[in-house]
């Protein structure tokens, strides 16, 4: 039979383990975080500079404009993709770090 205790689910695991479970959350708010920004900045910048930069202060054609719109939500997805791998490699290199001093 399992006791329920009031102090939540990780007051069973011994400080590692609940190290583990608090570093696996974190992954995975940074992946959501950076999956969420990976769809809305690239079409919102497409959208946006495509609207208000080159149709409406650049006075470009219709045509024109999404060619270079196209330009600036491809420059958007590897932006964000490069901090992804940024803030990703700081986070490994600092649990690994961590791990180290146990």
């Amino acid at each position: 039979m399992q006791r329920y205790d009031a102090a939540g689910p990780l007051s069973g695991l011994s400080p590692p383990e609940a190290r583990n479970e608090g570093s696996i959350a974190s992954t995975l708010r940074t992946l959501l975080f950076f999956t969420a920004l990976m769809i809305i900045l690239p079409i919102g910048l497409y959208f946006a500079s495509k609207a208000y930069v080159f149709e409406g202060a650049f006075g470009m054609s219709n045509s024109d404009s999404y060619f270079y719109a196209a330009i600036v939500a491809v420059v958007a997805v590897h932006v964000v993709l490069a901090l992804f791998v940024y803030v990703a490699w700081s986070e490994g290199s600092r649990q690994w770090r961590e791990g180290k001093q146990d």
